[in-house]
């Protein structure tokens, strides 16, 4: 099968894409034929040399959707369609960046669709990481006020539909005024441009502060977003855009105003339920949910894809299909 293996850290050009031998099939695990792959940061920063503990060779890749080759256990027929999700894959052991991938049974979720390979390659990690932030850290609710910090990636606007489906009132940002109108395109009602001092903007137009945000700038933008939160909110960071990920000199006592929350979240595969991907899936083909695809790529065009990711000019999920 080809893969693309990554032998040590550096620069986009140290993904090769290689022959390899087709993983072997054993009891709790299944093998997946691999159509599409979304491309995530945190692969970036993997390949960057930024992730604890990490071996190498391995095949990158956190994510991927495709059919059932080979299920031991029986639990699913070949040719079912399924993604696969976090849980280790492309860390600790190779992912999903491959014509073929052994994972275990508990990171695979089937499903049944009759979206195009490009479309579901970009959903598992993505819908994932928006659902359980604003379900699962921020707890949103009908008619509160959102905030997302960095609102033009993928999960930003896949973060801003959801929401408003939820019946909430969003608000988020951009840098540039040319991807104003991406927002708005997906339901964001108030966008505002970002020159990394929000607060004072957030409580002009909002003088007791938002409900809640979600931050994915990250470390850089946080202790701002903090202060752009009412009192009894919730902020969560989920994103490391800004590519920082320690904040210097952050006292609890004063940077954070009085009973506002601060939390995280990272995802796992548990997080993600076959029901809750069906039917969400449902909604895309119904035409409630729109998926955002910037560009698609071949396995060939690897290193292109890495270098662009970096660009940080994406305005939506980056796919490769096998």
């Amino acid at each position: 099968m080809r893969a693309i293996v990554l032998h040590e850290p550096g620069a986009p050009e140290v993904l090769k894409l290689e022959e390899r031998p087709l993983p072997k099939a054993v009891h709790g695990k299944v093998l997946i034929r691999v159509k599409a792959f979304g491309l995530n940061r945190s692969e970036m920063f993997t390949r960057q040399g930024h992730t604890p503990g990490f071996t190498y060779p391995r095949i990158l890749g956190i994510e991927c959707a495709g059919v059932v080759e080979e299920c031991p256990s029986g639990r699913w027929e070949k040719g079912q369609q399924v993604v696969a999700i976090m849980g280790g894959l492309g860390r600790a052991y190779d992912g999903g960046y491959a014509e073929f991938t052994l994972v275990p049974e508990r990171i695979v979720k089937a499903f049944s669709s009759e979206l195009d390979w490009e479309t579901l390659g970009a959903i598992p990690e993505m819908f994932q990481t928006a659902n359980g932030s604003l379900e699962e850290a921020l707890e949103l609710k009908t008619g509160e006020k959102l905030l997302i910090r960095g609102g033009t990636s993928s999960i930003g606007m896949m973060s801003a539909q959801i929401a408003k489906r939820k019946g909430a009132y969003v608000i988020a940002t951009t840098r540039s005024e040319h991807k104003m109108e991406a927002l708005k395109e997906n339901g964001v009602d108030q966008v505002i441009i970002d020159d990394g001092q929000l607060a004072p903007i957030i409580r002009d137009h909002h003088p007791k502060g938002v409900d809640k945000v979600l931050e994915l700038i990250g470390t850089r933008t946080l202790r701002d977003s903090i202060l752009c939160t009412k009192s009894r909110g919730i902020v969560c960071q989920t994103g490391i855009l800004g590519n920082e990920w320690i904040m210097k000199d952050f006292q609890p006592f004063l940077d954070l105003p009085n009973l506002v929350r601060l939390t995280a979240y990272g995802g796992d595969s548990e997080d993600l339920s076959e029901h809750s991907l069906q039917s969400f899936l449902d909604d895309i083909t119904a035409g409630y949910i729109k998926i955002n695809i910037d560009k698609t790529f071949r396995m060939e065009e690897i290193v292109e894809a890495h270098t662009y990711m970096e660009t940080n000019k994406a305005k939506g999920k980056l796919v490769v299909l096998t």
